[in-house]
């Protein structure tokens, strides 16, 4: 399997981010400890307003449409199981009325057999029905949650990068987890226990009206406070449960930065393992608290129904000893059969109440993750997008007037850049210098259309980047960034995400291209060793240079290297400079650049300062204007 395939069904990143070699998340807004505006926002919400269950119930309903066959058959079986459990009770009746206590007086043994045999036979037949009917409902039950999960995951790779850099990975990973697996039960049971219980209720009063009318008024005296007690009860627990899923994604997000490997690492660094701890520590007491009141909260509802399921039938035999003494035609039977029917009466309306009280529950849960499922990309294809090619021309790349700034931000904030025009021909390599923060790195992402710009037009091939569909776009591009991000797997693997289909010998031609051919064969199990989390089993260069060999195997028409050799000493950043070059070759090229001795050759320097462009031109020139870049170079290169 390829790595491409595999971590998409893994659900571990967003199929956007195939086209990268990797890109830090943190850039450009949202680090550690910050959390998405729109999830508080959400909380505020779920905190302000009450779960709104119709509506709720109606969407999740809508979830088993897909399933309408295996429903039907479904409500067919809980149809003529719940009648069939009536029957029973009415033939307990017979057996004391015609077989124990028959009006001769002498038990009438053959057709006690015959109704001990019916009795048996529909036991068994409801037994069997029951075992398929469970299996039809745990089918459709975990298929809809699967789809939930899918349809959630799906959603997510749709949404743009802002998103992913204002929200913890952690809060993501529980929505997909937590909240989808919270709610697993009432998936699994609402539609067959519902219709289930509302039969046997039905078929239940009908059984107890025939045989006593006086005594099933009995029996429904205290309904009423039932259910109002379920009322009062499942509004608590919705509100419970929202503060759980909050304390379980904030546990999520704490156990996604901290046992990471750059966490443990920086953890270690400063050694405070004693705070993460104490922080996992809090956050888990909050929680076992949360879970608790939760649990207690259901149990006073049960023991509440307890007390009136024993109370009802003292009820019904103190009134049952008024009724015969006032000259009432009740039988042993008869008072047995009640009995039993009034015990299957109570059974399905305390399950109702508690899928009530479960919806209830399930409210906050369902209320997160139709939020999110509610979320609205800003960054879509256009209804008449067209697919872009590989061509010469796509490596001609035109910025007119582009002002931008990161969604959060104020829209009276200095922007990003500021009326930045700038023109790259086909194979050209273009360099983008300046001070931190001046805007070089977004220059990469308009280009990719990771975000819009605020104004002005991006050109791509001649044509405005919204006229193409995402896919093809990026398909076209590949980038290079100080952060390579490998996954935990084969090196092979790595390399295949850009092309899954590559052979060996692909393979083998594009890390020769990036210099590191000769090292992958000096491993034990050259290509398929295993490189391990974020690559952390190899060096920075070694990473790098797989990232470059996974760009050439894809075979942009433009590169973006940001920052790709900052973070390497002098001999790794010279070999992979290298493999740079050999990467570069027939491409139009953005550097982004932080060493200013990689890109002494750019056929065009563009100095960005405060988001504008102030100077462009070659190194020889700039250098000799005395300007920004002149000073920066000095900087770097002290005479």
């Amino acid at each position: 399997m390829n790595l491409a395939t595999n971590f998409r069904q893994r659900k571990l990143i967003p199929s956007k981010f195939i086209f990268m070699s990797g890109i830090g998340a943190g850039r450009g807004g949202g680090g550690r400890g910050r959390v998405s505006a729109g999830d508080e926002e959400l909380q505020k919400k779920l905190n302000a307003e009450a779960p709104k269950i119709a509506h709720l119930l109606k969407r999740t309903l809508g979830l088993f449409s897909p399933y309408r066959r295996l429903i039907i058959l479904t409500i067919s079986l809980v149809l003529v199981s719940s009648a069939i459990n009536v029957i029973p009770p009415l033939l307990t009746q017979q057996a004391f009325d015609v077989g124990l206590f028959p009006a001769s007086g002498q038990p009438n043994i053959h057709a006690l057999i015959i109704i001990l045999v019916a009795m048996l036979a529909l036991t068994l037949f409801s037994d069997a029905l029951g075992i398929w009917r469970t299996y039809l409902t745990a089918r459709v039950g975990t298929r809809v949650m699967g789809d939930l999960r899918i349809k959630m995951f799906s959603h997510l790779q749709s949404m743009d990068l802002a998103f992913f850099t204002r929200t913890k990975t952690g809060v993501i990973q529980s929505r997909l987890q937590n909240d989808v697996g919270g709610v697993a039960g009432v998936l699994t049971n609402t539609i067959s226990s519902i219709l289930g219980n509302i039969v046997t209720l039905i078929a239940a009063l009908v059984a107890m009206l025939i045989l006593s009318w006086q005594l099933t008024i009995i029996s429904l005296i205290l309904t009423p406070f039932m259910v109002f007690v379920q009322r009062k009860i499942g509004q608590i627990r919705a509100r419970i449960a929202t503060k759980t899923q909050e304390s379980l994604s904030d546990m999520t997000a704490i156990t996604q930065e901290a046992l990471s490997v750059s966490g443990i690492m920086l953890t270690k660094s400063f050694n405070q393992s004693d705070a993460e701890i104490g922080r996992y520590s809090d956050e888990n007491a909050r929680l076992i608290g949360l879970q608790v009141k939760l649990q207690m909260s259901g149990q006073w509802f049960m023991a509440i129904i307890q007390i009136i399921f024993a109370m009802t039938p003292a009820a019904i035999y103190l009134v049952s000893a008024y009724l015969i003494q006032g000259g009432a035609d009740i039988t042993a039977g008869t008072l047995v059969a009640f009995t039993t029917v009034q015990a299957r009466l109570m059974m399905p309306l305390v399950g109702l109440m508690r899928i009530a009280l479960d919806l209830q529950t399930s409210g906050a849960l369902f209320a997160r993750i139709f939020e999110y499922l509610d979320l609205k990309p800003a960054i879509i294809d256009s209804p008449n997008a067209k697919e872009l090619p590989k061509s010469d021309e796509v490596g001609h790349i035109v910025f007119e007037n582009v002002t931008f700034r990161y969604p959060d931000a104020d829209s009276d904030s200095i922007p990003i850049l500021d009326s930045a025009s700038l023109e790259i021909k086909p194979g050209e390599f273009v360099a983008i210098v300046g001070p931190s923060g001046s805007g070089k790195t977004t220059v990469g992402y308009l280009t990719a259309r990771l975000y819009d710009a605020v104004s002005g037009t991006v050109k791509i091939a001649g044509q405005d980047v919204k006229n193409f569909t995402q896919d093809s776009l990026r398909n076209n591009l590949g980038i290079v960034s100080q952060e390579t991000y490998l996954f935990h797997a084969t090196i092979a693997e790595n390399l295949r995400y850009a092309k899954p289909d590559a052979t060996l010998d692909e393979l083998i031609a594009a890390c020769k291209a990036a210099n590191i051919h000769a090292t992958i064969d000096s491993f034990p199990d050259k290509y398929e060793t295993v490189v391990g989390e974020r690559g952390y089993r190899l060096s920075g260069g070694e990473k790098q240079r797989i990232a470059i060999a996974r760009v050439i195997l894809k075979d942009p028409s433009i590169l973006i290297l940001d920052e790709a050799t900052s973070a390497l000493d002098t001999v790794s950043e010279r070999i992979v400079q290298g493999a740079l070059d050999e990467a570069m070759v027939g491409r139009s090229t953005i550097s982004i650049a932080h060493r200013l001795s990689t890109i002494v050759d750019a056929d065009q320097i563009l100095v960005l300062d405060a988001g504008k462009i102030v100077e462009r031109g070659t190194h020889a020139e700039l250098l000799e204007e005395g300007g920004l870049y002149a000073s920066l170079y000095k900087q770097q290169n002290p005479i």
